[in-house]
């Protein structure tokens, strides 16, 4: 049993996969980080910026309760304040408040952000006063810019330090792994496997080791079995059946049988002859799908073709098929086992031809990619089945057994074909490509 490994040009190598999570990781992760710490800066420096305004609002009032003459006032070196005088009752009900404003600055022409304080005290002689009072504040556009320029040059820092980080960790970490990985790509059905030299610390990797050897070795030893058997059982089942056939062949040649006996030696000896047929195609599918035809070279197929229609247009010339053969500028070249590539060929064509209706169109077209074979008929097949053994044994032609199309099939993919079937204007169209093209 060979090791198929099938690769895509979607897959992603494993040390791919985890970089790329770690990179959406770390941004999702900074981002969230970012804006957090975005809203802590702006509310501690805001409740910094208050406590200022409450300290220095706190002084300025202990200077006007001292000397009334700091009411009338405006600004002073480091902030810009007001007095507005309130009534017994707006001073009665006055509440301190914070908020966020702008101020016009003369000398760079533009609104500067400002953090705002208005309360409220009485002076000695009972006059309410209302302080507004005015201090510079960062500008909350350029602290934004400012940290998000810094957060990016922190993640694009922290992200090349994590994956450096990161691939030589998983590097090392992941080495036996693609030892282990190169080691089964070389497992074949027809030798044995290599000594696995695959020395590795981690737990989970020697058990993978073991396994694998273990698998390996199981499935050397059932495929050489399977082999032994399918090539010994058809041996013994050849034998007795050609032991029969020539009995009956001699046992034909009296002439002290009747007209009656002898048509039933003649049913006998052709469903020998097909119970032969039966165990050569069984035995044909067996060596396919256990990989005993691994030798593979360049095979035109519009050679095969043409080689096999001329034999089989006279075997099946009874019939009067109405041949179209159509050939595209270059020819349809695959690599395969050219043995199984005749015989893919074969099937395929004697099905059209076994299978078509007496007068019917054959109609065989070849490009460089592909090779059609359409014939008539009179109901489409059922796709679901139709490519299964014995999928037409009860309705099939007494020289069918039910095989060509399984086998056919079973080549196809062996050999990275692809082999469809249409219904298309009453023809049965049968079309052979490579694995990936459209047709």
């Amino acid at each position: 049993m060979g090791l198929a490994i099938s690769l895509h040009k979607y897959d992603m190598r494993l040390l791919y996969y985890t970089y790329r999570n770690l990179a959406f990781w770390l941004l999702a992760l900074l981002a969230v980080w970012g804006t957090l710490f975005y809203y802590a800066m702006m509310d501690e420096i805001m409740d910094e910026t208050d406590d200022s305004l409450q300290n220095y609002a706190q002084q300025i009032i202990s200077r006007a309760l001292a000397d009334p003459n700091v009411l009338t006032d405006r600004t002073d070196v480091m902030a810009t304040y007001f007095f507005h005088p309130l009534s017994v009752e707006e001073g009665l009900s006055h509440r301190d408040m914070f908020y966020d404003s702008f101020v016009y600055v003369e000398i760079e022409d533009e609104d500067e952000p400002v953090r705002v304080l208005r309360t409220s005290f009485c002076m000695p002689d009972g006059q309410y006063y209302e302080l507004e009072l005015m201090l510079s504040t960062l500008e909350r556009d350029d602290l934004i810019r400012a940290m998000w320029i810094y957060l990016s040059v922190l993640f694009v820092l922290f992200l090349l330090c994590s994956l450096l980080g990161t691939r030589l960790i998983l590097n090392g970490a992941f080495r036996p792994l693609s030892r282990l990985v190169a080691w089964l790509q070389k497992l074949g059905p027809d030798s044995e496997p290599e000594v696995l030299d695959n020395p590795t610390k981690i737990y989970e990797f020697q058990q993978l080791n073991a396994a694998a050897q273990n698998m390996a070795w199981r499935s050397r030893k059932a495929y050489v079995q399977q082999k032994q058997f399918i090539e010994n059982a058809s041996h013994e089942l050849q034998t007795p059946l050609a032991i029969a056939r020539g009995k009956i062949e001699l046992l034909a040649e009296s002439d002290t049988l009747s007209e009656d006996q002898m048509r039933e030696l003649d049913v006998i000896y052709n469903a020998l002859g097909r119970v032969v047929k039966l165990n050569k195609s069984l035995l044909l599918l067996s060596r396919i799908e256990n990989g005993q035809y691994s030798e593979s070279e360049s095979v035109s197929i519009d050679a095969l073709v043409d080689e096999s229609l001329s034999d089989l247009m006279e075997i099946y010339e009874h019939k009067g098929l109405q041949l179209e053969r159509t050939r595209g500028k270059r020819p349809f070249m695959v690599l395969c086992n050219p043995i199984l590539a005749h015989i893919l060929v074969s099937n395929l064509l004697k099905n059209a031809m076994l299978h078509n209706q007496d007068g019917g169109r054959l109609e065989v077209v070849t490009t460089l990619d592909s090779l059609s074979i359409s014939n008539s008929g009179s109901t489409p097949l059922d796709e679901a089945v139709l490519f299964t053994r014995f999928a037409h044994s009860t309705e099939r032609k007494p020289d069918s057994t039910g095989l060509g199309l399984s086998i056919a099939y079973s080549i196809a993919e062996h050999s990275a074909l692809k082999l469809d079937y249409k219904w298309c204007n009453g023809m049965h169209m049968f079309v052979l490509s490579r694995q990936g093209k459209r047709n």
